[in-house]
């Protein structure tokens, strides 16, 4: 996968370049729910760095274990909820540890 270098937004063609996939790919998995990228009042597509991580994780999905894009979408989706609850155990374990 591509390495990023900086912060930012970035465009649905320099994504598609970046990965090596075609733009339509791209609004694929947004028509699928599995990539909702920001739009400009132009309504240009943006892609946020989060995007790019999720789009990683489908990518690598799809092309190395051959899953299609319903399970795609699943495993995203639970990768995640799981994301969000390790952050939030870890900050209420802080948050205790410091009253003690």
């Amino acid at each position: 996968m591509t390495k990023r270098k900086s912060k930012g937004a970035y465009m649905i063609s320099s994504v598609a370049e970046m990965y090596g996939i075609h733009p339509q790919t791209l609004r694929l998995y947004e028509r699928e729910g599995l990539l909702k990228p920001s739009r400009t009042e132009g309504n240009t597509r943006l892609y946020t760095d989060e995007d790019l991580q999720r789009l990683e994780f489908i990518l690598s999905l799809a092309r190395d274990l051959g899953v299609n894009i319903s399970a795609c979408d699943n495993s995203a989706n639970a990768r995640a909820h799981g994301r969000k609850c390790s952050a939030r155990f870890k900050n209420s374990f802080s948050t205790s540890r410091r009253k003690c």
